[in-house]
């Protein structure tokens, strides 16, 4: 198994700059950031994605996630708005496998660009997508 980065973070081996800390999870600002102020919120747990996480972690994650989008709005860095985004797996462009979410502040102008080719799918189509995403979760 590589090292991986985040474990290094947690354990005190590698630096960062650490926004917030608690038993749970660790928030950094990431070192190659969309926009000045992109936190990354990591479960202190090593884990690869969010199937890996139990319902405690998920809601630390989130919570953290939450208190950092308001401290962004309050901390004096340009945000008027924030984007959360989690990438599960490489094909969804994961590159580091230790669940963690981009806590990102958005402005106009930021430079930030999400782009796919969105097409619009039939409510028979977008019925029968839900049918098997239904089934799978029970």
């Amino acid at each position: 198994m590589s090292i991986c980065i985040f474990c290094e973070i947690i354990a005190g081996r590698a630096e960062a700059s650490v926004v917030y800390a608690d038993d749970s999870v660790v928030a950094i600002l990431d070192r190659a950031p969309a926009t000045v102020g992109h936190v990354l919120v990591i479960p202190r747990t090593h884990m690869a994605g969010p199937a890996d996480a139990d319902d405690a972690v998920g809601a630390a994650i989130w919570r953290t996630a939450q208190r950092v989008s308001v401290a962004l709005r309050a901390s004096g860095l340009r945000c008027d708005g924030v984007w959360l985004s989690l990438a599960d797996g490489e094909a969804a462009g994961q590159e580091v496998s230790h669940l963690h979410l981009h806590v990102v502040p958005r402005y106009p102008g930021d430079g930030v660009v999400v782009t796919a080719d969105w097409k619009e799918r039939s409510r028979e189509l977008l019925d029968q997508d839900a049918a098997l995403i239904r089934k799978a979760l029970t």
